[in-house]
C-alpha cells in the first residue's frame, strides 16, 4: 500500500520509503481499521498544500480503508479526513534491495533503495568499492537525487563490489549492506541483501 504525501511528509525526497499506518472514522462508509501505507512520491498541490499533514493514498490504500461492500463509493467521496500515526516499516519475505539505475556506468552509479524496514527513510548513503588504500577503502557519500535514488559521480572508474551503508532519518540507525553490488553489475538489474533493516544506535 503506497501513498504520496505534501511537503511536510516527503522532505524532498528524504521522507521517501517512511510508513505511516492510517484509518478513517468520520465517515460512515470507513471501516475504522487501520492500514499501513509507504510514501512514495510528493503530493504537491492542491489540497496536498492546504493542510499541514496530507496523505494522498493510492486507490488500493484509500479503498481498503472502506467497509465491506462500500469501496467504490468511499473512492467516490474524494477526500477524507484520517488519523495517522508513524510505524516501523515491515516487508514480511523481503530484504533491503538495491535496484541500479540504467543510466549507471563505470564513473556514475544511482541507486533506488527498497524495502528498507525500520524507519524507512533515509538521510544518507555511502558507498565503498573493492580496494583502497592500505587494504581499508574509504566511505564516498552519495548524493540525494529524488525520492529513493542516490547518486554518485567519480573522475576515476569505480571498482566493484560495492558496499553501501545506509543511515535513516528518522533515529540515525545505520545498516551496511557488504558487496551488495558485485562485480559484473549491470544496469537496471535488483540486487538483495541478507540485511533486514538498519541497528539503531
Amino acid at each position: 500500500m503506497v501513498t504520496a504525501g505534501n511537503p511536510n511528509l516527503f522532505l524532498s525526497g528524504k521522507g521517501c520509503g517512511a510508513c505511516y499506518q492510517v484509518k478513517c472514522t468520520k465517515n460512515s462508509l470507513c471501516s475504522g481499521e487501520p492500514v499501513t501505507v509507504t510514501i512514495t512520491d510528493e503530493c504537491p498541490g492542491g489540497p496536498c498544500l492546504a493542510e499541514k499533514i496530507h496523505f494522498d493514498l493510492s486507490g488500493s490504500a484509500f479503498g481498503s480503508l472502506a467497509l465491506s461492500g462500500k469501496t467504490d463509493q468511499l473512492l467516490n467521496t474524494g477526500v477524507i479526513t484520517v488519523e495517522y500515526a508513524r510505524v516501523k516499516c515491515k516487508y514480511n519475505g523481503y530484504t533491503i534491495a538495491f535496484h541500479v539505475d540504467s543510466s549507471s556506468s563505470g564513473y556514475y552509479f544511482a541507486v533506488v533503495v527498497e524495502y528498507e524496514g525500520g524507519d524507512g527513510d533515509l538521510s544518507g548513503v555511502d558507498l565503498r568499492q573493492a580496494g583502497g588504500v592500505g587494504g581499508s577503502p574509504e566511505w564516498l557519500s552519495m548524493q540525494h537525487s529524488w525520492g529513493a535514488i542516490w547518486k554518485i559521480n567519480s573522475d576515476s572508474k569505480l571498482k566493484p563490489p560495492f558496499s553501501l551503508r545506509l543511515t535513516t532519518l528518522t533515529s540515525h540507525a545505520t545498516i551496511v549492506a557488504d558487496d551488495v553490488i558485485p562485480v559484473g553489475w549491470r544496469p537496471g538489474m535488483t540486487y538483495r541483501s541478507v540485511v533486514t533493516g538498519p541497528a539503531h544506535p
